[in-house]
């Protein structure tokens, strides 16, 4: 738009007058000025204001008398005195006939044929046919640049070009846009005036007439633009528009630079208005032309960097001109660069004539004001030449060498400053070369630029120390002394980092360097909060550690931290007795927890990395079980919650170490105990202690229980003060609290006195589980144990858990004692499961390995011994768990004291089979619970008792295990239990439900004995739980059982249908619907009875005709005037009973259970 340069534009003075209608400035601005700013002031002047006050009259007034003196204000009231309703429609009229007409210049309903030029036409019409000329001569640039849809084109026009009209164009330009805004929207006026000559000029014309549209006009050029519009003559004419627009509105300029950046249009108009509005100080840090490049190409925006990049790569394919923005920029970059460079080293000055060569002072450090500023130019050129792909020329190229070698002060920022040099030098080694030096150091940072590329550091290595010509770095790196109290409050580049990275390209087992000193000395010197790097340097130590560094050199490995370091750190620590109540710790509990999962690490990959290590022959040494049991794991893993903002991700890997390793330190049941020790309400019983309170020792607590029972008011005194103290601080009374606990077993015990010993010890076992239980193992034995002393330890006890249950037998029948035992025994089975996993994994790749190199050429050999361990061990497991379990049934049977005080008679499932006898029921009728179970036998009372109270306790446990393992509930069953066990564990265990999946195939088992328990455990199931399930499986048992019946010999029939046919009450009372085909059954065991007692010649009584008529007419068998349903069956005398043989029996048996289902039947209704 250089026709325009001549034309005199809006200034800013006279835009910010206008846009706050400040009249005093609009006076004083000059005719020129004020010529330009015509059409609104008329307007102004001439239209109805919405403002009435009083001084916008005085404004308006003085807006008047402004204005009186302009000759050329009277052509633009003749302007506004045209009829523009009819002039709109006609417009719209000539629109619809080009649109039509398919936009050709045809006819013309606003000008009509013209005799002459368009400019002498102009000149000799009357207002209104002016605005109709230029009314036409727009509209039809506005439908080209609709029809072209963005293709520029270049309108030549006599009426936009001829310089003698210009005002008066320019006034009926904004007269029509002010009158008909809806037919001449603001914004698209203006892209109609960018493809005419001058139309820069009449745009800012047009929009300081109507200065509220600024931002809308300038959005909607930039939202049209090119993405490049240095490209096309159309984006340079559309960008110097918008600098015009900026020059005259200059507040607005950043805005508009947002505006480019946020639509990815004009770069170079953004770089533009950055170069255009410097700041007047040049105080500044960094400038901002290198603030906006830069946040341009290392914003987090890839879009905007993949914009701003091509239009460097673009501006470089042109020749260099002086009127290109790129290189205007690189010119501005270049003056920035050379004008903080030392005096000395400034020698070359840009050839430009604009900056004059200063006297050197002989200073040739970098100052330190200008540090920061260089280092945001280095990382700028960084950025232009490695991501926008700029090349520098030699002068850009030598400057930036004479930058990089300069010495800066001895502060963080020049230290900062040496790194960005030495980070560019690197990526960019083509410098040296552009710079006019020829040396092999070019070539070498090219090299060490591709390594880093390629991640190859042990190249990088290789080449640093053949040039130094000695192994220095690994060396030298484990002399560098430790970071103290290393936490995450320390940033930037730390001696961590550096080992970290050696240790990750394995460059101290190479150079067979020991690292093991400097990373214990170093893990020793933390402190909260844990700095990022501790976590992945332990974990690449290990690895260093378990893996060679090659093949070839399998014994390069590093060198674990020992078991002594490890015992140092841990000797003040909370779990190991009084050193917490004692001086401060010697090292901090981020130490502690570092080791910690240092070790848990270490065993961890040990194991997984059992089949590489076997196969290259190595058997790294893992960590003795001694040494395990001294680590307080659970407390510190207890401290470590509470830090878990401070410690980062540490707390959660340590949770998962202690999943996977040490299942029994993650009990669900633990963790909610220590909600209830580590809560609230613990915490204000321990705020309402007094601090001069009397302080018990372990001597008197000793004492207390060795008096017992006279000493019970002291001794609950004393442990009702322990409740009040923490976990950790009741460590100290733990051996005293575990060794007494066989004392506790006395009747003469009081109950309290047992269930704060059970709270205390939960407490103990949020902080030392492990100590804690093999301490109160080896209290509980029996006192014949005691005498030969014999202690457990922990290995015995994850090695075989059913010691924890051979215990004392008053133990059964202490329910606060039993609820330990429950607890340690539920710790114990998960930790034999660990261990037995451990030690499969730990001997089986190595065994695996022996038979492989003793079977060669033996096909499927190698693979045969894992799988038999492997079974061999589930087998074991499964063998535990259900003796557990069958021990823990047993402790629920009473024993032979209870039974006479009871006055019942508890059998095995044998003895219960062949001792039910039908007479022993009242009235001849067998009931569905009149078996001899514990229930029934609960004298008055019962319900309170310590048997129940255990049976409870063990009824849940079992809970968990079934719900844990499933298979463990079936393989229980299958093995059965006690008969008289069922209605206590169908009541006491929700999780038996279960055994409805496998009881189908517990009846097609070939024992008797099994079927027996199956149809009877189902009888139980099916009245706890009347599920649709239980009913199918109940048909299926009164299948099986008919199918028994036409099968089984004459004595197998009467042990089997004796026990079950009380069964079958219970199946009708939970499924009536099963009434006909119990029936049934029943009727045809009657009927197979009778046939055999008949071949003897026996006189029966009509049994058959009484049951036929029974099933048949069931209520027939009420008493005629009964209203309560009572049943009679012939009395018969205990000689025929007794006398009788099993057919007889079994026959009266049936009769007698038809009497039960009709009698329970009728009761229901």
């Amino acid at each position: 738009m250089a026709n325009s340069a001549g034309l005199q534009f809006v200034s800013s003075y006279a835009f910010e007058a206008m846009q706050k209608v400040d009249v005093a400035r609009l006076a004083a601005l000059s005719d020129p000025e004020l010529r330009l700013l015509l059409p609104c002031l008329v307007r102004m002047a001439l239209c109805a204001p919405a403002d009435q006050s009083q001084s916008w009259a005085q404004d308006k007034k003085l807006i008047l008398r402004l204005l009186s003196g302009v000759e050329a204000v009277n052509s633009i009231v003749a302007l506004l005195s045209v009829d523009f309703h009819a002039l709109e429609q006609d417009a719209r009229k000539e629109q619809q006939l080009r649109h039509k007409a398919g936009g050709s210049n045809g006819e013309s309903i606003l000008v009509s044929q013209l005799q002459h030029g368009l400019t002498l036409e102009f000149e000799h019409s009357d207002p209104l046919r002016r605005l109709r000329l230029t009314l036409s001569e727009l509209l039809a640039i506005m439908n080209k640049v609709v029809d072209l849809n963005g293709e520029f084109f270049l309108k030549s026009s006599e009426l936009f070009e001829s310089p003698v009209y210009l005002d008066e164009v320019a006034d009926v330009l904004c007269i029509l846009q002010a009158e008909l805004p809806s037919l001449l929207p603001i914004v698209d006026v203006a892209e109609a005036l960018l493809h005419v000559r001058n139309g820069d000029w009449f745009l800012c014309l047009l929009v300081a007439n109507v200065p509220d549209s600024f931002n809308e006009v300038c959005r909607g050029l930039i939202k049209n633009g090119e993405r490049q519009d240095e490209e096309s003559v159309g984006g340079r004419r559309r960008t110097e528009a918008l600098r015009q627009l900026c020059q005259m509105n200059p507040s607005q300029a950043l805005n508009i630079r947002a505006m480019v950046v946020e639509e990815c249009h004009l770069p170079g108009l953004g770089v533009a208005l950055t170069l255009d509005y410097r700041p007047d100080t040049a105080d500044e840090a960094v400038s901002p032309l290198v603030s906006y490049v830069s946040g341009l190409l290392l914003g987090t925006n890839s879009k905007v960097r993949t914009w701003f990049s091509m239009f460097i790569r673009n501006g470089q394919q042109r020749k260099r001109e002086s009127s290109s923005v790129l290189w205007q920029m690189r010119r501005q970059l270049l003056l920035e660069l050379v004008a903080i460079l030392p005096r000395s080293r400034s020698t070359h000055v840009p050839n430009d004539g604009n900056m004059e060569e200063e006297v050197s002072s002989g200073y040739s450090g970098l100052r330190e004001e200008h540090v920061v500023k260089a280092s945001a130019l280095l990382r700028l050129y960084c950025a232009l030449m490695g991501i926008a792909g700029l090349r520098p020329t030699d002068e850009e190229a030598e400057q930036l060498l004479q930058l990089m070698t300069s010495r800066p002060p001895a502060t963080p920022a020049g230290v900062r400053f040496v790194s960005l040099s030495f980070c560019k030098l690197l990526a960019f080694p083509t410098l040296v070369s552009a710079a006019g030096v020829s040396a092999s150091f070019g070539e070498m940072l090219l090299l060490v630029a591709m390594y880093f590329h390629s991640n190859q550091l042990s190249s990088i290595i290789e080449l640093v120390c053949s040039t130094l010509g000695m192994k220095v770095v690994t060396a030298h790196a484990v002399r560098v002394a430790v970071t103290n109290n290393l936490s995450a409050n320390i940033t930037g580049f730390l001696p961590i980092h550096c080992i970290y990275q050696l240790l990750r390209s394995r460059s101290f087992t190479k150079h067979k360097v020991s690292i093991k000193d400097w990373i214990y000395r170093q893990l020793c010197e933390t402190s909260t909060p844990i700095h990022t790097q501790l976590i992945p340097l332990i974990d690449v130590y290990i690895n260093s550690i378990l893996t060679p560094a090659s093949k070839a050199n399998p014994e390069a490995t590093n060198q674990p931290i020992t078991e002594q370091e490890i015992l140092n750190v841990f000797q003040s620590s909370a779990g190991q007795g009084e050193g917490s109540r004692g001086g401060r710790q010697r090292y901090s509990i981020t130490t502690q927890l570092l080791i910690l999962y240092y070790i848990l690490s270490y065993e961890e990959n040990l194991l997984a990395s059992t089949k590489q290590l076997a196969l290259m022959q190595r058997k790294p040494k893992s960590y003795s079980a001694a040494l395990m049991d001294q680590i307080p794991i659970k407390y510190l893993v207890t401290q470590a919650q509470g830090l878990q903002q401070e410690l980062g991700g540490l707390h959660s890997a340590l949770l998962r170490l202690l999943a996977t390793n040490y299942p029994h330190l993650c009990l669900v049941e633990d963790w909610v105990c220590e909600e209830e020790v580590t809560g609230t309400l613990p915490l204000l019983r321990k705020m309402m202690l007094p601090d001069n309170t009397c302080r018990y020792t372990q001597s008197q607590l000793h004492q207390a229980f060795q008096k017992l029972p006279s000493s019970s008011p002291r001794l609950m005194r004393i442990l009702e003060h322990l409740t009040l103290l923490s976990p950790g601080d009741l460590i100290p009374y733990a051996e005293a609290l575990t060794a007494s606990m066989a004392l506790l077993l006395e009747p003469a015990v009081p109950r309290r006195i047992l269930q704060t010993l059970n709270k205390l010890w939960m407490g103990l076992n949020t902080v030392m589980p492990r100590r804690l239980w093999v301490m109160t193992v080896n209290a509980l034995q029996p006192s014949a144990k005691l005498l030969r002393q014999q202690q457990y330890t922990q290995n015995d006890l994850m090695v075989d858990p059913l010691i924890v249950l051979r215990c004392d037998q008053r133990v059964y029948r202490c329910p606060p004692v039993m609820d330990i035992v429950l607890h340690m025994l539920n710790g114990y089975l998960l930790a034999s499961k660990a261990y037995l996993h451990c030690h499969l994994k730990e001997t089986a790749d190595f065994d695996r390995q022996s038979q492989t190199v003793s079977n060669l050429g033996v096909p499927g050999q190698p693979d045969a011994p894992e799988v038999t361990r492997e079974e061999l061990k589930n087998a074991l497991l499964s063998a535990q768990d259900s003796a557990a379990v069958q021990i823990l049934l047993e402790v629920c049977l009473p024993t032979s004291e209870e039974q006479q005080q009871l006055g019942a008679n508890t059998e095995s499932l044998l003895s219960s089979i062949r001792g039910s006898m039908p007479g022993k029921s009242k009235r001849g009728s067998l009931g569905p619970r009149a078996r001899g179970c514990v229930e029934d036998a609960e004298p008055e009372g019962g319900l309170l008792s310590d048997l129940r109270e255990v049976q409870c306790l063990i009824c849940c446990l079992l809970h968990q295990m079934f719900i844990a393992d499933p298979n463990i509930a079936k393989l229980v069953h299958f093995q059965g239990y006690p008969q008289g066990l069922l209605p206590l564990t169908v009541a006491g265990i929700p999780s038996i439900h279960i055994c409805l999946d496998f009881i189908p195939e517990l009846l097609a088992q070939p024992q008797l004995e099994k079927q027996i328990f199956a149809i009877q455990l189902l009888s139980y199931l099916c009245t706890q739980y009347a599920l649709p399930k239980s009913l199918s499986v109940a048909r299926l048992a009164i299948s099986v059982m008919g199918t028994l019946l036409t099968v089984l010999t004459r004595a197998k029939r009467f042990s089997f249908f004796m026990p079950i046919l009380p069964c079958l009450v219970a199946f009708c009372q939970a499924f009536p619907p099963l009434y006909d085909e119990v029936a049934g059954l029943l009727v045809q065991v009657g009927q197979v009875c009778a046939s055999d007692v008949a071949t003897k010649a026996r006189d029966v009584d009509p049994l058959i005709a009484r049951l036929q008529y029974l099933k048949e007419k069931p209520q027939g068998a009420v008493a005629a005037g009964g209203r309560s349903s009572k049943l009679t069956l012939p009395q018969r005398t205990a000689e025929e009973h007794g006398g009788a043989d099993p057919d007889v029996q079994l026959c009266y048996c049936v009769e007698a259970t038809f009497m039960d289902i009709i009698s329970s039947t009728l009761h229901g209704l």
